[in-house]
């Protein structure tokens, strides 16, 4: 499998010449999702959800699927009829060649007063990666890649720390981060790294690892 970090929380993965694209929003490159055979998105805010980016890729591509939780569903599916699909916590399914679990309920926390909004994650190839959206969601399964939502209005440093220890993957790749200015990202890399437990490891938008 090939990993492709793209801007904030937006990866590609290829496998044997297809292509899975998670959570391409509005911090993401315009044709992050152009190319994919299958998108999985996490939840509605607009850094994981933009839904001219998912018009540009399912009509460039007339095959391409879209597996995701109700609430964006509800606001796509009209307009690709019988190419997008409803999940949530509990559900598998196959996605372009890849086996995908679904984990998770809820967005978390920004603040009390803010309703909590529903987030699901997504563990891909029997937990060769999996990625939480907007939670800190661990996985009844072994992960060998967390994509570690690194900063966000709704977590701190701390809390990132104990996600990884909590989680124990191999490794931890960076993502959420286009709030993560230059001049901080080495305090991060050096706390997580250190208190972490895991290998951590970060990637610019365009960069790329075998997994």
């Amino acid at each position: 499998m090939k990993l492709i970090k793209m801007s904030h929380s937006c990866v590609r993965l290829e496998k044997d010449g297809r292509v899975l694209v998670v959570d391409p929003g509005g911090f993401s490159e315009e044709d992050a999702a152009v190319g994919a055979d299958a998108v999985l998105v996490t939840h509605e805010h607009p850094d994981h959800f933009d839904e001219g980016r998912l018009r540009t890729a399912m009509e460039a591509n007339p095959a391409a699927e879209i597996w995701t939780l109700k609430a964006v569903a509800d606001r796509i599916s009209a307009a690709f009829p019988g190419r997008v699909h409803t999940v949530g916590h509990g559900d598998a399914f196959t996605a372009a060649g890849f086996d995908v679990q679904v984990h998770g309920e809820l967005h978390a926390v920004i603040h009390p007063d803010i309703p909590r909004i529903t987030n699901v994650g997504y563990l891909v190839d029997g937990g060769k990666l999996f990625h939480p959206g907007d939670a800190l969601t661990v996985p009844d399964h072994p992960v060998e890649t967390l994509m570690l939502p690194v900063m966000a209005p709704w977590n701190k440093i701390s809390e990132v720390i104990d996600y990884v220890r909590e989680v124990r993957p191999q490794r931890a790749y960076d993502i959420h981060d286009a709030l993560l200015t230059d001049l901080a990202r080495p305090i991060y890399d050096r706390q997580i790294g250190a208190l972490g437990g895991s290998e951590h490891l970060r990637l610019a938008p365009g960069d790329a690892v075998r997994l």
